[in-house]
């Protein structure tokens, strides 16, 4: 059998030489640490909420106060690697800066969360408290860890803000990217298979409901027919706009108007 097991090895190892880019040999970032890192980052956005019992009082910001410390410890290694990837030469003093910068917007980042907390109990009649959304609600961590990796996304940070995003989508069934900017009061109803593109822009008071896709219409292509990078290709949601189940909008050109209603199952590529 060790003969065997050798064997079966060694056939391992020849396709790491034939197969490239599907190995790690650069230090990439790692998605253990960052599903540890989202963990505890909602265990302070909302404390008490994942622990199995109720925070006190009285140990409050010690208990905070390791966490932040736990979160600044892995992302500031998680984001240093990131940094090397694309900028070898970067300074460690930029990677703090980013650190210091994203740990210091966590208490606006539960001030807008609160918002979506209040939308949603609002625009749900199951909905009975507070605590019933935060401890049920599928979009609730999806839309947080968004938030939170489009800080890094901003600060050009590399494959961090994806990988949180994708760890949020495999628990939600719900598909944010990073880039996209949503504004304050936004509710996903239900929430299973929305879509949400990178260059989408999405107003105060938006409503979805499942199923619902914001993608691209087209890829631009360059003279050696190659995507174009970075383009704007996702459609904008303007404030207080409610779009029902299975609709699928489409374009980066496309606009949907401030109070705009849009049925179930609709198809639309453009304004």
């Amino acid at each position: 059998m060790e003969n065997r097991l050798s064997q079966i090895t060694q056939k391992i190892l020849g396709s790491y030489k034939q197969v490239v880019g599907l190995h790690n040999t650069r230090g990439l970032p790692s998605k253990m640490a960052l599903a540890v890192i989202c963990e505890d980052l909602l265990r302070i956005l909302f404390p008490g909420f994942y622990h199995e019992s109720a925070i006190c009082e009285e140990s409050l910001y010690e208990s905070t106060l390791t966490r932040v410390g736990n979160v600044a410890r892995l992302l500031g290694h998680e984001i240093s690697k990131s940094f090397h990837l694309e900028r070898p030469s970067s300074q460690t003093r930029a990677a703090e800066d980013i650190l210091c910068n994203f740990l210091s917007s966590l208490p606006q980042i539960r001030e807008i969360l609160s918002t979506d907390i209040q939308s949603a109990y609002e625009g749900d009649p199951a909905a009975l408290s507070f605590e019933e959304i935060v401890l049920s609600y599928p979009f609730l961590e999806a839309i947080a860890i968004q938030r939170l990796a489009h800080l890094l996304y901003q600060d050009k940070v590399q494959l961090l803000p994806r990988m949180m995003t994708e760890w949020a989508h495999s628990r939600s069934g719900i598909d944010i990217h990073p880039g996209a900017v949503i504004g304050p009061h936004f509710f996903i109803d239900h929430g299973t298979g929305v879509v949400i593109g990178e260059t989408c822009r999405i107003g105060e008071g938006v409503k979805l409901y499942h199923g619902v896709t914001l993608g691209a219409r087209s890829l631009q292509k360059d003279l050696h027919d190659k995507i174009v990078k970075g383009a704007k290709r996702h459609p904008d949601v303007q404030n207080g706009v409610t779009i029902y189940p299975n609709s699928t909008i489409l374009g980066g050109e496309t606009t949907i108007g401030e109070q705009s209603t849009i049925g179930a199952n609709v198809f639309l590529t453009q304004s």
